[in-house]
């Protein structure tokens, strides 16, 4: 058997593992690349590997940096199945044809500047034609449900706490009269954190390919960012601002408004209008109703009621049209915008940063992990100014980071994570981490008697 990391290597994004098992080929993942505008469009565009041959697709869940470039990989003459969760499959089928919008839209935006400086046009990544035609080609399996999708290899889906329908992966391997157990953590989610249920841990892995990007640190408590992100939030509108927050529309964004509607409700925050700026968010509510078994009992009983913490909030208002959107920036008036996508690097977020930015009294708020050459990252590291669309804003807004917000295990759920199949575990690799997180963490699992640790090269093998 041979691990070949494709993706998510030394980096957190571009998730995209490949098996070779008794000369057949499994991907776990097959998601985006995002970092510098100039080498991800390369990166994405071409495979380091032979599309044809891959038998199936097993993927984690939905966020575009595991799912997003699935299209590309059918387009490139992928047949077989992908496999995932149901709610997965429904949520993945809205992002990817969503994505592919995005990609269109952007290219069409570049391409008119382009056309003014008489330069060549860009093509988009990938079509919407592109994208519909991954989802006939998803299979859905229920948590805990055992299927096969390669000869030798019994998989089960294990609930991994992060977004709607996400996984870790169990496979129980048959080679050459050889059994192992690998288990592949996806994105880990994280305890007592609003909607979702905890993450489920392994137990008695052989091989374990784990996530690293909070390798370095803990959490703070989830009240405490409640707290954080309320001050924010008052602070913006005292001064009469906009609070604008880039969001990932599945996942993220629910749990914001969820806060918000709570942050009125109960602890003083003024009544202000609330947009969640994402055709996608509107059309993944309808998928959180459909799939009450990925909830807390909390969140299970909303449902049940047609009460869904996103969709009962008096102040809210979800943005659909592109006119509705620009609206948006030409108001003056306090307000929040939760808009897509998370890193800021493409949709309608770009345009309300671009828009807000050179403006003392708002705020852009980060509240999640953000890839390094992002727009996200160059705003959480501050700088005083950012190319937006080929012009340069200065940044006069305020910043606020908030990262007990975020969706990932910190450190202390990700030592806990490994250290419970120690006595069984014969190896663990490190992916989906810069290299200071993984290097962290790896030096505090040494310490625990964890000494196996590898944190694979981008496209390095590793036969177990």
């Amino acid at each position: 058997m041979r691990i070949n990391f494709h993706g998510a290597a030394h980096t957190v994004t571009g998730s995209q593992h490949l098996l070779e098992i008794n000369g057949r080929k499994l991907l776990l993942d097959c998601g985006l690349y995002q970092g510098r505008r100039s080498e991800t469009y390369e990166r994405n565009l071409n495979f380091a590997y032979d599309v044809k041959s891959v038998d199936a697709v097993i993927l984690s869940h939905a966020h575009i940096d595991h799912a997003g470039n699935l299209p590309n990989l059918v387009k490139q003459g992928y047949e077989g199945n992908i496999f995932a969760t149901y709610a997965t499959v429904e949520l993945a089928s809205l992002m990817i044809l969503d994505s592919a919008h995005i990609q269109e839209a952007d290219a069409e935006f570049v391409n008119k500047k382009h056309k003014q400086r008489g330069e060549a046009p860009v093509e988009p990544l990938y079509t919407t034609e592109d994208a519909e035609q991954v989802a006939g080609m998803f299979k859905g399996v229920n948590y805990g449900e055992s299927f096969e999708p390669i000869p030798g290899v019994i998989v089960r889906l294990f609930d991994a706490g992060h977004i709607l329908g996400s996984a870790s992966v169990s496979l129980e391997i048959e080679e050459k009269g050889k059994k192992i157990r690998l288990w592949f953590s996806g994105d880990i989610g994280r305890y007592r954190m609003p909607l979702l249920r905890d993450p489920i841990l392994p137990d008695a892995v052989d091989y374990m390919i784990m996530e690293s990007t909070y390798g370095d640190k803990s959490h703070s408590d989830p009240e405490q960012a409640f707290i954080e992100f309320r001050d924010v939030v008052n602070r913006t509108i005292n001064r009469g601002g906009k609070v604008i927050v880039p969001a990932f529309s599945v996942g993220r964004t629910q749990e914001l408004v969820y806060n918000l509607n709570e942050m009125m409700e109960e602890h003083g925050v003024p009544r202000v209008p609330v947009y969640v700026d994402s055709p996608l968010a509107v059309n993944a509510t309808q998928v959180f109703r459909n799939h009450p078994e990925c909830f807390d009992d909390e969140t299970r009983q909303f449902v049940a009621e047609a009460r869904h913490p996103a969709l009962d909030f008096k102040m809210l208002t979800y943005i659909k049209s592109v006119d509705e959107s620009k609206a948006l920036n030409e108001r003056t008036d306090p307000m929040i915008i939760l808009s897509a996508s998370g890193m800021a690097e493409t949709g309608r977020i770009v345009h309300h940063i671009k828009n807000n930015i050179e403006n003392p009294k708002n705020t852009i708020c980060i509240v999640s992990w953000q890839a390094p050459n992002t727009m996200g990252r160059r705003l959480a590291d501050r700088e005083p100014q950012v190319n937006i669309f080929g012009d340069v804003y200065k940044r006069k807004c305020d910043i606020a980071t908030i990262g007990g917000l975020s969706g990932h295990a910190g450190q202390d759920l990700l030592m806990k994570y490994a250290l419970g199949v120690k006595d069984s575990m014969k190896q663990l690799f490190l992916v989906h981490g810069e290299e200071k997180q993984a290097s962290i963490l790896m030096g505090l699992l040494k310490e625990k008697r964890i000494s196996n640790i590898h944190y694979p090269a981008l496209h390095e093998s590793v036969e177990l």
